[in-house]
């Protein structure tokens, strides 16, 4: 009698439709949205990994196939929002601006309007993990450096250099300070005023750059 060969996956491999895989990925995207509305909701040391698990309706050892804690948790899901938005300012950007406001414009507008319609995703970037201070300068400087990028479409890069660095950290700080009070003030100012202030910031810090 031939034994008969087994081409179908192995037993165990698909459930529910998913494979191994797809089952981890989906799990780890729960997780990372449960922490998204808790952290946006309470201050970090008041989310523990137990309400994460909970929300995201998986066992404590799920979780811990993902993430090693609550701390890389946390800088997992920031590090995924901040992509997010630097994702949409970098699409919002004129290829051939004329200017540094026809450039800076429509990136803080898409900011800002991503931010309004995601408070969440918001309130992680700018509320929560930044106070992780080794977390938060290292994204302002990598912030800066996709702003630099976006800023040479329109302008040449100055003789000075470290002057024109300084002021690109400079924008991102500024604006980032800028929004954590919007914030906290209950996000009550229109969203054009404030993409309008940011742009007329931005666009007269970095104009004095290259002086």
């Amino acid at each position: 009698m031939v034994e008969q060969t087994r081409t179908g996956p192995p037993r165990g491999a698909v459930y529910g439709g998913q494979s191994r895989e797809e089952r981890a990925a989906d799990r780890r995207a729960r997780i990372s949205q449960a922490a998204l509305e808790l952290f946006a909701a309470r201050a970090y040391e008041d989310v523990t990994v137990a309400e994460v698990c909970d929300r995201a309706k998986v066992s404590k050892r799920y979780f811990y196939e993902h993430f090693s804690d609550r701390e890389d948790l946390l800088l997992a899901v920031h590090r995924q929002q901040n992509d997010w938005l630097l994702a949409g300012a970098a699409a919002a950007a004129p290829p051939d601006p004329e200017d540094l406001d026809a450039l800076l414009r429509p990136i803080m507008t898409t900011v800002v309007t991503m931010l309004t319609e995601h408070p969440d995703s918001a309130h992680v970037i700018y509320i929560n993990a930044p106070r992780m201070e080794v977390r938060r300068r290292g994204v302002q400087h990598r912030n800066a450096e996709l702003l630099g990028r976006l800023v040479s479409r329109s302008v040449p890069l100055p003789r000075d250099r470290m002057r024109h660095e300084r002021m690109l950290l400079a924008v991102v700080a500024g604006v980032t300070e800028v929004i954590i009070d919007w914030l906290e003030r209950g996000m009550e100012e229109e969203s054009a005023a404030l993409a309008d202030h940011l742009t007329a910031f931005a666009t007269a810090t970095l104009s004095a750059s290259t002086l």
